[in-house]
């Protein structure tokens, strides 16, 4: 899968949400899928970042994206309601989800964590993207070949010490995809994955690792032929598995 050559009109024709779109792997993602002929769905905080994201996109010459901005720290059932609504409403369809949005904080022991501390990490990186999958479902159920994509962190795959809430939620979403994936069974146009991207030059990364030297990590477009397979329809019959795209 590291190896996939997608084809230019991989996804041609198909409505993608990314989460997180405004920097880092999430905008990659965007630029990539767009690339591919697909009509993207920019989530995010900043309407800033995902303004230039946007301008990116239509200047390539690419299909026009969309622009949802939400909290997710905030969001609550009715909040993502609406934004599949929106979806619906406004492009008629929904073919695919990138969960990217995350929240981590510096590494701590858990004695040393709070309760505070804990509630966004938990909402962010995993209530939300079980709400708004939740949501999306019936336009992902409508569409013809769907894929929705969550993302781990290799200190919730590999459960790690001092990365307390964040890798229990991104654990967390692990079990998650592997329930998802058998109680859609029944659908077999919809799959669910995870991926752990690994170690990528990434804003989370430099955040977490501030003395490490970014050149000696690759570039998140290095992820993007395993994102293409697992978003097209090459993947179909892929589902409940958990992929780590750089175990290194």
């Amino acid at each position: 899968m590291k190896n996939y050559q997608a084809p230019q009109d991989l996804l041609k024709g198909r409505v993608i949400l990314i989460t997180g779109a405004g920097q880092g792997i999430g905008k990659t993602a965007a630029l990539t899928f767009a690339a591919h002929g697909a009509t993207i769905i920019l989530h995010g905080r900043s309407v800033k970042k995902l303004e230039a994201v946007y301008d990116e996109i239509v200047t390539a010459g690419h299909p026009q994206p969309a622009i949802f901005p939400l909290d997710l720290n905030k969001a609550e059932d009715k909040d993502f309601a609406a934004m599949a609504d929106g979806i619906g409403g406004q492009l008629g369809r929904l073919d695919g989800i990138l969960h990217n949005a995350a929240k981590v904080d510096r590494p701590q022991p858990l004695e040393d964590q709070t309760l505070e501390q804990w509630l966004p990490l938990l909402r962010i990186n995993l209530a939300a993207p079980f709400a708004l999958t939740r949501a999306c479902l019936p336009l992902l159920k409508a569409s013809p070949d769907a894929s929705i994509l969550m993302t781990s962190e290799t200190h919730g795959h590999t459960p790690t010490a001092f990365w307390g809430g964040f890798a229990v939620a991104k654990g967390g979403v692990e079990t998650l995809v592997k329930i998802w994936a058998q109680e859609l069974e029944v659908y077999p146009t919809l799959r669910i994955n995870t991926v752990v991207p690994g170690p990528v030059q990434s804003p989370q990364r430099v955040r977490t690792y501030p003395g490490e030297r970014k050149d000696s990590l690759p570039k998140p477009e290095t992820l993007m032929p395993l994102y293409l397979y697992l978003m097209g329809p090459d993947s179909h019959g892929t589902s409940g598995q958990i992929i780590e795209a750089n175990p290194g």
